[in-house]
């Protein structure tokens, strides 16, 4: 393994934020709670939410956290986290074996580019299934490679419609169409195209349709015709015509495309945008990646629903065709130093910002130790950089230099979990709920104001119930613990005068209120 070194730095500089974070309410508190669900009615492929059919989302990734669930007794984060971080693993290797030859004198930028690359860095410790996702789509097209090249063994005709299968599986449709669209896409420029049926003839077709009929019978017998009607027209022509959810116009991506890849936005769009315009785009590597990430990124912007981390599969592409391009560049090019100054300039004033923020009331318990630290060595990165850049000259280096100031902010930021925590997730404002709870003889957890607060049963144990304003200020509330953003009470007299007249407790931003 060429650059393993940089692997186990990565994984290093994300192990405090894989052991100590909390899960996130919105998503990952959700995912726990269907598994356990999933676990207690013993379904593998049609699954439920509060006993509401859940067809969001394909089984593969459920499994591997039912799986984990099951052989260690509980939902740990550093296990969920390696479920991400393990495809883009993957993902990183996948790439840097492809583009071999091509890029010996620049390596390892690329690889340390990608590891630290906005939606990439915080998805590859996230539990989401967007980057095993991505490592199928990704051995895919590598796979379809090595079959166009003529450099493939036999059973890459096998894996390719298997990996094509497996992305599907793990996120939906977009899984199977970043594959189709670019490969076609890439056989008509190269006026190839009656090739097609080599890569996407009777051995894949009997290959998906064979997995997918094994997919939607289990659906069938499980959840009947309303989850498979659900799965196979809500989530797809529901999401991608006129969507119901994340619904967002054409030219949403045209600005979130530059957070998404910060802080490597500048160079990387700015060399491909560059390159396209004097057509040095000109191997056929560089050809085929150019037009996955075009046609992607269209197809997407024609998709109603819209989110940023859909982008994700764009990544691996976009960061290291800019590598394979800056070859034709001048290193020392004002622009290219400009892209690579701009967020080191960023870095500089983080130090500064840190300590501002920290002293807003609203934002105060940002002002931690190691948050303080995770600034002081982001502004020296910076400064470092701007050494770099304009004394030395040395673009390579502050590359290198930038990813590893990075992933050393990132070390030392995780160490603040434990008291970012009670702002971020639910698991400290629920034991001390429990807590509570037992010292009073209360079993019954109301909330109010709190979105998708039903989850809270993965760390209750019980079900909670959703309350409105009315049931707190209009009728007689007794052995109940209440659960509530402290935000919603002091803004309003009425809720303020209920949880002031009895005994309360502040756990973040929330409020535990004893009745």
């Amino acid at each position: 393994m060429k650059h393993k070194y940089f692997y186990l730095f990565w994984l290093v500089a994300l192990l405090p934020m894989m052991i100590m974070r909390d899960f996130t309410p919105n998503n990952e508190l959700r995912y726990l709670s269907i598994v356990d669900e999933a676990l207690r009615n013993g379904t593998l492929f049609a699954f439920t939410n509060q006993g509401e059919i859940y067809a969001d989302k394909p089984p593969l990734y459920f499994w591997l956290m039912m799986i984990g669930k099951s052989i260690l007794g509980g939902h740990y984060m550093w296990f969920y986290s390696l479920l991400s971080f393990v495809p883009a693993l993957i993902t990183i290797i996948v790439m840097d074996r492809w583009i071999g030859n091509e890029s010996s004198d620049n390596s390892q930028q690329p690889v340390l580019m990608l590891m630290t690359c906005g939606l990439f860095a915080g998805l590859s410790f996230f539990i989401r299934m967007d980057m095993l996702m991505v490592m199928f789509i990704t051995l895919s097209l590598y796979t379809f490679y090595k079959i166009y090249k003529g450099q493939n063994s036999k059973i890459d005709t096998f894996l390719f419609p298997l990996y094509v299968f497996l992305a599907l599986f793990s996120k939906g449709p977009l899984g199977l169409l970043v594959p189709l669209v670019s490969t076609t896409l890439f056989l008509l420029y190269k006026k190839k195209i009656n090739t097609f049926w080599k890569y996407w003839g009777r051995k894949s077709l009997i290959i998906l349709l064979v997995c997918c009929g094994i997919w939607f019978t289990g659906v069938f017998l499980e959840g009947g015709s309303a989850y498979l009607n659900n799965l196979l027209f809500h989530q797809t022509v529901g999401r991608g015509v006129n969507s119901f959810h994340h619904n967002e116009p054409f030219y949403y991506y045209f600005f979130t495309i530059w957070y998404a890849i910060a802080p490597w936005s500048f160079l990387s769009i700015g060399l491909f945008a560059v390159a396209l315009i004097r057509k040095k785009i000109e191997t056929e590597l560089e050809q085929f990646f150019s037009i996955i990430i075009l046609s992607t990124f269209l197809m997407l912007s024609f998709i109603s629903s819209k989110l940023d981390v859909y982008l994700l599969p764009l990544m691996p592409f976009t960061i290291f065709l800019s590598m394979l391009l800056i070859k034709e560049f001048d290193l020392r090019n004002k622009w290219i130093r400009f892209a690579i100054a701009l967020p080191a300039l960023i870095f500089v004033v983080a130090l500064p910002a840190i300590i501002y923020i920290s002293r807003i009331e609203k934002t105060a318990f940002l002002g931690t130790p190691f948050v303080i630290a995770a600034g002081v060595i982001l502004t020296l990165t910076g400064l470092i950089l701007l050494y770099l850049l304009y004394r030395k000259k040395d673009t390579y280096s502050a590359i290198t230099t930038m990813s590893v100031g990075i992933l050393l902010t990132i070390f030392v930021a995780g160490f603040s979990m434990p008291q970012l925590n009670p702002y971020l997730g639910w698991r400290d404002l629920c034991e001390k709920a429990e807590t509570l709870a037992l010292e009073n003889n209360i079993s019954d957890y109301w909330v109010y104001g709190m979105r998708r607060a039903e989850n809270m049963d993965v760390y209750l144990g019980t079900d909670v119930k959703i309350i409105q304003k009315e049931d707190l200020t209009q009728n007689t509330v007794d052995d109940k613990i209440v659960l509530l953003p402290e935000k919603k009470w002091r803004k309003d007299a009425d809720l303020r005068q209920v949880v002031e007249s009895n005994a309360h407790y502040k756990v973040g931003d929330y409020t535990i209120v004893v009745f």
